[in-house]
């Protein structure tokens, strides 16, 4: 309905002759044909006679009038009324209004999905945490994220790809190698540990697996690995792995692609248990070494240095990023040959682009702010429009157990992990939760409200609304044995106590395609619990399986199409409805 009313603004902008082609682009873009809040402002309203009065310098007043008697005149809808400052309020006829049944339970999964994206591909990278020790609970909010607006985009037609940049070249996971070797050695070292390792127990569980499978033995004297290090911490540790490196090059190699794989195969792990999947994992290290002019993150650079972006000072090469917004130009290259962790990122955006993908959509914590404009300047500076790229940014989530925050440092290795989150509270809460607000604001997730089971948690709220519904559909088949086909009383307006609970129905397809375009879930979240208060309001307040057969009949027929937008809701955040509470 609401495309057939869009039909007739097309021809109400087109009889609007001292408005150009211009003009009536910039209306079509701006102004919006949506499902009223309130019933008692009709079934459908549009706010197109205020965008053109503002665009064209015309009275709003004036317009919806004109389009109120062109759109009466068409006797397609029951009344329309010209509303406060220029909005125009449709109420449909009756067999229009409640067509939405129909159209729910016969399109069921599919209901609500669209063809808005049709042709076009998007890549999604999500995640992409280093792969030094399971993922934090600090992990989730992006997992959550990353994989619902890929369900989302989905739906809406997009051709969706997810991935997982593995970061397995640089630092952090010679670090981790240490941190292991130490432990598989620890009869050597004795107490010494270095301060900036990785002290989690899986570092232990690692190199027990190692020890057992492979029975290595050192080579060499310890003192020679770990006597005179360096007093300062982040030297102390790089020194070793240079010591470590240089006399068990061998062991050393094993141990990092062991430890690589072991921290790796739990990370999948997990992400399976949060109902995360991903279509490719990216090695860091397929880009190549800056040294080998046929690798990808040479051929990056040396693509910067044609356009003359990238040059050298002091022995480095720099890319200039403070023409695009930068605050100061970056190092790709530092003067003693290695390249920097931009390098690669340069090379794996320009891979990725190289892909084909109409769209790349980059989930980053909140913190890599700053990092937007350098990977801007230097997709512009590789030939790309940067507006192919759009970086999502996730706050953190402070999570709060028995009224303390939950601690997420992974060097420490106190942290409560995202396995341990799945097994106190379950996948489906722990993902409600985590979308249940706007992805670039904090959130306060409370654990023990989330088990909860009272109105104030949202997820128990909307779950308690399916269950009821299918309740109520069980105990009918019992009775009846088949579902009804139609929703007759409803349709014919015999009976109308279902219709606020339609209203609501009919409002979906537009929400999944707000979110989309707006790559925020949490407005199905937002929807999903007033739809829940529309179910709950009309439960209470009617006694369904007491009504006259043709009356249940029709209500129950209506409950199907309700269940059916619960649960496809609750699918595209990747959770599962619950049939029995």
């Amino acid at each position: 309905m609401i495309n057939r009313i869009n039909n007739h603004i097309d021809k109400f902008l087109e009889s609007l002759d001292d408005i150009d082609d211009n003009q009536k682009g910039l209306i079509k873009n701006k102004y919006a044909t949506t499902v009223t809040d309130d019933l008692k402002k009709g079934h459908i309203t549009s706010n197109v006679c205020m965008i053109t009065a503002s665009v064209a310098n015309k009275n709003p007043k004036e317009l919806a009038e004109i389009l109120t008697k062109m759109l009466s005149d068409s006797s397609e809808f029951k009344t329309v009324e010209s509303a406060g400052p220029g909005f125009i309020n449709v109420t449909l006829h009756r067999a229009d209004f409640t067509s939405v049944v129909n159209e729910v339970n016969k399109n069921s999964i599919n209901y609500g999905q669209s063809s808005l994206g049709k042709s076009k591909s998007v890549q999604i990278e999500f995640v992409s945490a280093n792969p030094t020790g399971p993922l934090h609970v600090g992990h989730g909010r992006g997992a959550s994220y990353g994989d619902a607006i890929g369900r989302i985009l989905s739906v809406s037609g997009y051709k969706v790809e997810k991935e997982y940049y593995v970061n397995d070249a640089g630092r952090q996971i010679d670090i981790l190698t240490a941190s292991v070797f130490i432990k598989v050695f620890k009869k050597h070292f004795t107490d010494f540990f270095p301060k900036n390792a990785y002290k989690g127990s899986y570092i232990e569980d690692i190199s027990i697996i190692f020890i057992d499978k492979n029975n290595p033995e050192l080579s060499v004297d310890v003192l020679l690995l770990k006597d005179g290090l360096p007093i300062d911490e982040e030297k102390e540790i790089d020194e070793l792995i240079l010591r470590i490196k240089k006399n068990e090059p061998s062991l050393w190699f094993n141990l990092k692609d062991f430890a690589l794989n072991e921290v790796l195969t739990s990370i999948k792990d997990d992400l399976k248990l949060f109902n995360v999947s991903f279509d490719q994992w990216f090695y860091e290290s397929s880009l190549g070494d800056v040294s080998d002019k046929e690798s990808k993150v040479a051929a990056a650079i040396n693509t910067l240095k044609d356009k003359e972006l990238a040059y050298e000072e002091k022995g480095a090469i720099w890319l200039n990023t403070s023409s695009s917004g930068d605050d100061k130009n970056r190092v790709l290259i530092r003067d003693d040959g290695r390249a920097t962790y931009f390098a690669s990122d340069v090379a794996y955006h320009k891979d990725k682009v190289d892909r084909g993908f109409n769209k790349l959509i980059n989930v980053w914590g909140a913190d890599h702010h700053g990092y937007i404009k350098r990977i801007e300047a230097s997709l512009e500076g590789l030939g790309f429009e940067k507006e192919k790229l759009s970086v999502q940014l996730v706050q953190f989530a402070n999570l709060f157990k028995d009224g303390k925050k939950v601690k997420m440092s992974t060097r420490s290795g106190d942290f409560y992990s995202l396995a341990d989150l799945i097994k106190d509270i379950g996948t489906d809460a722990a993902r409600f939760y985590y979308l249940s607000k706007q992805a670039d604001q904090h959130l306060d997730f409370d654990l023990d409200l989330a088990k909860s089971d009272t109105k104030e948690n949202m997820f128990y709220y909307i779950q308690y609304a399916h269950a009821r519904i299918c309740s109520l559909i069980t105990k009918y088949k019992e009775e009846y044995s088949q579902l009804p086909e139609s929703a007759q009383s409803i349709s014919n307006g015999s009976y109308k106590s279902c219709d606020k609970l339609i209203h609501e129905m009919s409002k979906y397809p537009n929400v999944v395609s707000r979110s989309c375009s707006a790559l925020q879930p949490h407005l199905i979240i937002f929807y999903l619990k007033d739809f829940a208060h529309t179910f709950h309001s009309f439960y209470n307040d009617n006694h369904v399986l007491t009504e006259s057969r043709e009356n249940i009949d029709s209500i129950i027929y209506c409950l199907c199409g309700a269940k059916t937008i619960i649960s496809n809701g609750l699918g595209l955040l990747g959770i599962k409805a619950i049939e029995k509470m």
